[in-house]
């Protein structure tokens, strides 16, 4: 296995930190703090800088808040500054990371994707069905609080086996750290915030570890996993359920996380396979109902936003077209020509 050294002086160079705020930034520009951080930008960079290389930086508190999407989520916010040192990291961690992760894994890599997990468990149905021919069986299953349940410990570990610099997992101690959610206990730190770049990436760092035990130790065959959300397919429903307690005892035992006991179900390719707002039948897909009351929620806020200035035209016009994207990709001419009308900008 390869291992990686002096990742820490790439982090910390102002050349870095500057690419970092330029990531960070799009969209971004209207906002206050923002807008803020801007007006002293290079004082704010090199200032980061300074602090990181003299080891003395510390992560600032979060502002928390709550979204629904359609559930409500508790987000942490951090600052401005540490934002910008979260995509540093993200630039220099995931190149290292990527190549390991199994082609099925489909959440926040580029190339991915909700619509493309869902293609491809259509795929993987299709196969094992012989094109509907055969019946088969969907397992499904999430994982429950997943990202408040992470254990600081154990995603340490998994980092440390690649990243041999000190410095380095210092500094990546300190942004674990510096969230921890109420299924922490007083010897066992849990949980990294919705929100952070970083917290994607750590994920799929995390999950990874599934993700190697299912293909390479159960051989399992047809699997695919986005974030906390996975399944498999197969023909034999037994084989199945007997997946069931070992998914359980590995998740328990190796990264103390839980399966949701209600969100555990074999479900018949014939009845239509509910995954990541799509359901999936053998001659169509179709938009889950909560799905496209969550887009129309989204380009709703989105209108709002351009009608108060704070987004170009352009900027909506482009959330409007990746929606009628993910539309392509499901039976939703009615819905997807229902958004044209109501929502494409004239002038």
């Amino acid at each position: 296995m390869r291992i990686y050294k002096n990742l820490f002086n790439k982090i910390i160079q102002p050349e870095m930190l500057f690419l970092a705020w330029e990531e960070f930034k799009k969209e971004k520009s209207s906002k206050l703090d923002v807008l803020l951080f801007e007006q002293e930008l290079e004082h704010n960079i090199f200032k980061l800088a300074t602090d990181l290389r003299m080891e003395r930086y510390k992560h600032d508190k979060y502002i928390g808040f709550y979204i629904s999407d359609p559930k409500s989520r508790h987000i942490h916010k951090a600052t401005v500054r540490d934002r910008v040192l979260h995509h540093a990291i993200f630039s220099v961690l995931n190149p290292i990371f990527e190549p390991t992760f199994i082609p099925n894994s489909f959440s926040c890599r580029v190339g991915k994707g909700s619509h493309k997990g869902v293609l491809c468990l259509r795929g993987m149905l299709n196969k094992e069905s012989r094109n509907n021919t055969r019946a088969c069986y969907a397992l499904k299953c999430d994982v429950r609080k997943f990202f408040d349940s992470i254990d600081h410990d154990i995603l340490m570990r998994i980092l440390d086996r690649k990243i041999k610099d000190k410095k380095t997992m210092n500094l990546l101690r300190e942004i674990i750290g510096s969230f921890e959610s109420r299924k922490s206990a007083l010897f066992r730190k849990k949980g990294v915030p919705i929100g952070n770049l970083t917290s994607q990436i750590f994920a799929n760092i995390y999950m990874n570890e599934f993700d190697q035990f299912m293909k390479h130790k159960l051989k399992v065959k047809h699997y695919a996993r986005y974030t906390d959300d996975f399944v498999v397919v197969s023909r034999d429903r037994e084989y199945l359920l007997s997946l069931i307690p070992v998914i359980s005892e590995f998740l328990g035992s190796v990264l103390k996380l839980e399966l949701h006991p209600k969100k555990v179900e074999i479900i018949p390719y014939h009845k239509g396979v509910d995954f990541l707002g799509y359901i999936v039948f053998p001659h169509h897909i179709l938009i889950r109902q909560k799905t496209k009351k969550r887009i129309i929620k989204k380009l709703m806020l989105r209108l709002e936003q351009y009608q108060d200035g704070i987004i170009e035209k352009k900027t909506f016009q482009a959330t409007l077209q990746s929606y009628l994207g993910i539309l392509s990709h499901a039976n939703a001419y009615e819905f997807s020509e229902n958004l044209k009308n109501n929502f494409f900008l004239l002038d």
